[in-house]
């Protein structure tokens, strides 16, 4: 217990669900407010997907499934890797989780031992590094460029010691959009080869969330040779509009698979057979909408990107792909709100602008990068350009 406890004490609260409950509590005051932190897409899941679903249910496949996902969705995502990744994996390589954040879990805590280091790139998701707390392992940061929010080689070959056990890789990324190209990819899979010792955790949920012509790649597609110590994660959460149905998958060695099968049988057991059933058609049947989607994507980032470099004090650069920017307020730190409080960090300006113009967004020190603050941009044209507004009027405001 008296790990549990150390770890636990060490786990930060997510700043996400902190900024929600907050913008919820002022709704429910009757305060009018904009809430730009939910990481999911507004469309609603295809027809085609909950179709499934239902089929699934009215033909009675409602009972515990093997562990670790039922051989057609396995199936599903080897032709997934396959036709989109290059990637050649047989269903023994094959796990499903209830969402990408347990596969990841599942994998820290089969093969993570005490004083083992995972190298996490910032901007970072806020779950790794508590994950990586949660599994006895030590978090350590890799610091990108705040320009363009990516990890160089240089920086990676530097944070590598004997205990690395993990990079963990997320490309688009959350928080900041940014996407990886080949190159630079390749740049930084070259270190890996360098380093035997260290596996690859790719995060590639935003995999078909790109834009402007940018070409996704996975560092077990860009160098072949990591492909026995990478775990290719990625989900029908972003791409599927499927958040809440909760399916996550990976694929990796047989031995690795295995060992997260262990946890899982002794955690929650199978992802929903409904969600699972879901997965099979999302992954196999029309993939059409997902460019027509990115349009729209495409279209609010853009507008986004440009209302908020209208705003004093505020810089933000445009990301590749996901449906978030992520801004730099270091041009406002210093100066007083109109309610007399000293903007000190991206947390007090995330704060503040809530309380004055009813915005809420995700302060940048929650991604371990600030002063910057996260904005998602997957919600209506309307609601963004008023959002966007309301965040110039506050930036004008400051003294």
């Amino acid at each position: 217990m008296g790990f549990i406890a150390d770890a636990l004490s060490r786990v930060k609260p997510s700043a996400t669900i902190a900024v929600t409950n907050k913008a919820r509590e002022l709704k429910a005051a009757g305060r009018d407010v904009i809430g730009l932190g939910a990481g999911e897409p507004d469309f609603d899941t295809p027809d085609n997907i909950k179709a499934a679903a239902i089929a699934a249910i009215n033909e009675g496949k409602t009972k515990y499934t093997a562990v670790d996902g039922i051989p057609e969705l396995k199936q599903a995502i080897c032709t997934k890797f396959e036709r989109d990744n290059e990637l050649k994996y047989e269903p023994n390589q094959i796990t499903v989780g209830t969402g990408g954040k347990q596969v990841l879990y599942n994998a820290l805590m089969a093969t993570i031992n005490p004083g083992d280091e995972v190298l996490i790139p910032t901007p970072y998701w806020v779950s790794y590094p508590d994950m990586v707390l949660l599994a006895g392992g030590e978090p350590i940061v890799v610091h990108a460029d705040k320009e363009t929010f990516k990890v160089t080689p240089e920086a990676l070959e530097a944070a590598i010691t004997p205990k690395t056990k993990w990079f963990i890789f997320n490309s688009p990324s959350n928080p900041s959009g940014a996407g990886y190209t080949r190159a630079e990819l390749k740049a930084l899979t070259d270190v890996l080869m360098r380093h035997p010792h260290v596996w690859v955790m790719s995060d590639d949920m935003y995999e078909h969330l790109v834009y402007d012509d940018f070409e996704f790649t996975t560092p077990a597609q860009v160098e072949p040779g990591l492909y026995e110590r990478t775990l290719t994660v990625n989900g029908v959460s972003k791409a599927y509009s499927m958040t809440g149905w909760r399916i996550g998958y990976a694929g990796g060695p047989v031995e690795l698979i295995k060992a997260m099968a262990k946890i899982q049988s002794q955690s929650t057991s199978n992802p929903s057979s409904i969600s699972q059933w879901a997965a099979v058609e999302a992954l196999n049947g029309p993939q059409h909408f997902i460019p027509k989607n990115n349009e729209v994507f495409k279209g609010r980032r853009d507008l986004v990107v440009t209302l908020l470099n209208q705003a004093e004090g505020l810089s933000c650069p445009v990301p590749e792909g996901a449906f978030y920017v992520f801004p730099s307020c270091a041009g406002v730190i210093g100066k007083t709100s109109p309610s007399g409080k000293v903007l000190e960090t991206d947390l007090d300006f995330a704060a503040e602008l809530l309380e004055t113009e009813g915005v809420a967004v995700v302060p940048g020190s929650a991604f371990g990068l600030g002063p910057n603050f996260r904005v998602s941009y997957a919600t209506s044209t309307e609601a963004l350009t008023e959002a966007c507004k309301r965040i110039q009027r506050f930036c004008a405001a400051l003294k």
